[in-house]
């Protein structure tokens, strides 16, 4: 089954930057914030707490430590560093789903640290390390090093679709540095041809194959709710 997911918790003290309210009753699984590129502890209890009271499944969305730029500026890290960070904000997101009962759904890398980490062995196998230390499964680009890294430490892999982001005619994606709307029915025709046929139109035209397991929605795009709304009736209509 196909799931749907949303990035949240990406607030920081009274400033919040998503519709995380709405979304919880439309998606599957948060992927929460862990205070490096947004959220503090009160934001992330809540957003912890919201997701596990509407049964949604949480991972942890590490990012890279810049709040300013909000984890879309990439950063020269050493594999090291960068299993380093990951750890750090994961035992943050553990920590609060204790507290709720919970456990740990996934790990999800956000923005430049995804990016990153997608095209680069070293960071993809670091952030693989903790997944494998927890015992749970990696969200990525399927075939870019983020499935070869979950592969070589057996680590379980979720092939995630962006319906709100655009590609580059060789898979891969663009992140960009601040949220926009999407129009739904474009979103709608991305997710349809994606489950339906496998394909997936890069920004220039080109046509590429790609695996969904599942969907992602971005809780800070603009209209992110009216297009999870299309998405979940795609993945109805899918099975």
């Amino acid at each position: 089954m196909v799931s749907l997911n949303s990035d949240m918790g990406e607030s920081f003290g009274i400033h919040s930057f998503g519709n995380d309210d709405e979304l919880v009753s439309l998606i599957d699984t948060a992927n929460v914030a862990c205070g490096f590129h947004a959220g503090d502890p009160t934001g992330i209890r809540e957003t912890v707490a919201k997701a596990v009271a509407g049964g949604v499944t949480v991972g942890a969305h590490p990012g890279l430590p810049d709040l300013v730029g909000f984890g879309r500026r990439e950063m020269k890290l050493l594999p090291d560093e960068a299993e380093d960070i990951v750890r750090y904000q994961v035992g943050v997101i553990v920590a609060f789903l204790r507290a709720e009962g919970a456990e740990l759904d996934h790990i999800k890398a956000h923005g430049s640290l995804y990016g990153m980490s997608a095209r680069e062995p070293e960071i993809a196998e670091a952030v693989a390390r903790v997944a494998a230390d927890y015992e749970v499964p990696l969200f990525g680009i399927a075939s870019s090093e983020h499935e070869k890294a979950a592969r070589k430490l057996d680590v379980p892999f979720v092939a995630e679709f962006y319906v709100d982001l655009g590609y580059r005619a060789d898979g891969s994606l663009i992140v960009a540095r601040r949220p926009h709307a999407t129009p739904v029915d474009e979103a709608t025709e991305r997710a349809k041809r994606a489950l339906a046929d496998g394909i997936a139109t890069a920004v220039t035209g080109e046509e590429f194959a790609i695996r969904v397991d599942s969907i992602c929605v971005h809780s800070d795009t603009p209209n992110a709710v009216d297009i999870a709304k299309a998405v979940r009736g795609v993945l109805s209509a899918h099975g």
